[in-house]
């Protein structure tokens, strides 16, 4: 099986939306037995705090399958729980590596490194407001990394 870990700052906006879209597409393509995922934060300050309430607007408005849920923060351990641990943007990358001690750093990647928008960070809606924009961009990672995954899965059937 493998095992995603997406990464942001608080683990109430961007981590798990890209944890529920990546879940409902996985499911979508038939890979629930394959494809394991989960979210978490580098920061403590929303521990046990359930998803932002834009995030599930946002969800809901896409018909994206969501539960609720508690953040939590990354540990050293994730390093070898996970196969790949997606963060969301350059600050998560440094205190991911911080908390970790690097352990784990070949498995550490920025979610748009999937695209052709490689090293691009995704914008945190805590700041920004935008949902909508944040959702384009996790959406458009996800669907990447997934397809990145599916060729892994069944090297026969790749382009």
């Amino acid at each position: 099986m493998i095992k995603i870990l997406f990464v942001c700052h608080g683990n109430i906006c961007r981590s798990p939306m890209a944890e529920f879209i990546m879940k409902h597409m996985v499911e979508r393509a038939g890979l629930t037995d394959e494809i394991y995922v989960e979210s978490a934060a580098t920061s403590t300050e929303e521990l046990g705090n359930d998803i932002h309430s834009g995030t599930r607007r946002k969800l809901i408005q896409m018909g994206i399958p969501f539960e609720k849920r508690h953040a939590r923060q990354v540990t050293r351990s994730d390093c070898s729980k996970f196969d790949y641990i997606s963060v969301m943007d350059e600050n998560n990358m440094r205190n991911l590596k911080r908390i970790t001690g690097d352990n784990g750093k070949e498995r550490f990647f920025k979610l748009l490194d999937f695209t052709d928008r490689a090293g691009e960070d995704i914008a945190d809606p805590w700041y920004t407001g935008n949902f909508d924009e944040t959702y384009s961009d996790i959406e458009e990672g996800c669907r990447g990394m997934l397809k990145m995954l599916t060729d892994r899965l069944n090297p026969s059937y790749a382009d």
